[in-house]
């Protein structure tokens, strides 16, 4: 008997013009408007419909694939789905749903942190407002508390820990070389998994470092089959994806023999074309054929709770490890090497992200300074504030509830724009703006718009020269393209021209 779990995580960057609202036409994504079009198109939507189709070519049957996925969806890219494609996110909420009744409680849905910022490199607000965000989002669409939440590049360290545990998030999915020590419950020794040697058939428990009586639970995805699905010919048939499963099951050591597989949700029909169809006849036809149980990891942690303690790796400087940067976290702030193209460097990481750290700290000053005159508690006020972006209706309960009396006009529009400014100092760590080789690509414009944005407001609460500021320090980051050659004209060709 195989158990298994499949885990999409579902996700695109926020896109959407900051002055707008709007995402603008995108041309790398033709004939599609913009990229969650193309990705809708070719992901989104054929999973909750996924043909199964005959040896004459017809269509037989359609499978709703977020019934049998365990699965996420950035909070941002839902809304859209929401606002543009409401039959397939009506699909997929249904799918949930379906989920939670066959589950006895648990659904396959799971919260994300908010805007999939990397959690280690998040001060402690910042870690705080990313996953109340993210639960809160979750609730809102789905109806129901999420037992897990998705780390966004599944990128861990302790003092994010902490935060879950204290916020209550029950478990999260991992990589197998995250782990760095495991013994099981009485034990008093710790056996070294530092080598990627932990057996990802079983559920494992992390304690608190601070209050040893509370823990979380954590996952580890099969590495070798999660990027075989990811990367090799395994989506090309069912038959090749049952011949993985088989292999792994093969290698698990625990008597649960968990085959725990995790990728991008859009591997499934945008990066594998058609291998919505391949998961679908898998689930329809091999699965009851082979005898495979499938679960989502809340119903499987209930049936198998963990019976061994672990150890997440501490990284370097406490900074943690992820699952697409050997290392550690780097790709999100150093020339480390990873998403290189050609001779292209990417030394503009390092500056980038410490001109966003020093704006963000501006920023923060700007907040508590001017927050203070209208909120109880400025960071409890935030947290709270996903309530508003969720149901702008809801502005008069926020006011009741988190300030320090009722706000006439000016004062209403003052306590919501720097809520607005905080919401863009977190949207301009979006991690996209890091992953890849060019400091003017289209992820990394994007989070230099929203820092502008989040600079326009401050500007005009306290009429600093802060944008002057910043651009001196973007400076510093160099483009691979000798059209811009540094941040500074990245920043002014293509944020403040195009504004």
């Amino acid at each position: 008997m195989i158990n298994l779990c499949i885990h999409g995580h579902f996700y695109q960057p926020p896109r959407e013009n900051p002055w707008t609202g709007e995402i603008e036409e995108q041309p790398g994504a033709k004939p599609f408007h913009d990229w969650n079009e193309r990705i809708y198109s070719q992901c989104y939507m054929p999973n909750s419909e996924a043909e199964i189709i005959n040896d004459d070519s017809r269509i037989v049957k359609h499978i709703n694939n977020y019934e049998y996925l365990n699965f996420n969806f950035g909070p941002t890219l839902l809304a859209w789905i929401n606002r543009k494609h409401p039959e397939t996110y009506n699909k997929i909420i249904e799918a949930d749903k379906i989920s939670v009744q066959k589950y006895k409680g648990h659904g396959n849905a799971i919260a994300m942190c908010y805007n999939h910022m990397i959690m280690p490199l998040a001060d402690f607000n910042d870690k705080v407002t990313q996953v109340t965000w993210g639960l809160e989002d979750f609730k809102h669409h789905f109806g129901r508390e999420s037992e897990g939440i998705w780390l966004p590049e599944t990128a861990c360290n302790y003092e994010t820990i902490e935060v879950l545990i204290n916020l209550n998030v029950k478990y999260i999915i991992l990589d197998t070389g995250q782990a760095a020590l495991v013994r099981k419950f009485g034990d008093t020794e710790w056996t070294d998994v530092n080598i990627g040697s932990i057996d990802p058939g079983q559920p494992y428990r992390c304690y608190s470092g601070i209050n040893k009586d509370k823990y979380i639970d954590l996952f580890f995805y099969n590495g070798p089959v999660s990027k075989a699905v990811a990367f090799d010919d395994v989506l090309f048939s069912s038959q090749n994806l049952i011949g993985k499963i088989k292999e792994a099951s093969e290698h698990n050591t625990s008597e649960e023999n968990l085959v725990s597989i995790s990728t991008d949700g859009e591997t499934f029909g945008h990066h594998k074309k058609f291998a919505e169809r391949t998961l679908a006849y898998f689930i329809n036809s091999i699965v009851p054929a082979e005898n495979i149980n499938i679960y989502n990891y809340g119903h499987y942690l209930e049936l198998h709770p963990p019976e061994v303690e672990v150890k997440i790796k501490a990284g370097d400087n406490g900074e943690g490890t992820s699952w697409s940067c050997v290392h550690g976290v780097k790709r999100w702030k150093d020339d480390c090497g990873c998403g290189g193209s050609g001779d292209w460097h990417q030394k503009w990481r390092k500056p980038l992200r410490d001109t966003m750290d020093w704006l963000r700290d501006n920023l923060i000053q700007i907040y508590e300074q001017q927050g203070s005159n209208y909120f109880n508690n400025v960071w409890i006020a935030r947290n709270k504030y996903i309530n508003v972006i969720l149901d702008e209706s809801s502005k008069h309960d926020f006011i009741a509830h988190h300030c320090k009396k009722d706000l006439n006009i000016e004062e209403t529009a003052a306590a919501f724009r720097i809520l607005e400014m905080q919401k863009f100092a977190m949207l301009m760590y979006t991690s996209c703006g890091w992953f890849f080789s060019e400091l003017s690509g289209l992820e990394t414009v994007k989070i230099l718009e929203y820092a502008a944005r989040a600079i326009e407001i401050a500007e005009s609460i306290t009429k600093l020269p802060i944008e002057k500021e910043f651009l001196k320090k973007l400076y510093a980051a160099k483009s691979n393209l000798k059209r811009f050659a540094n941040g500074k004209n990245v920043y002014l060709k293509l944020v403040k021209a195009s504004k």
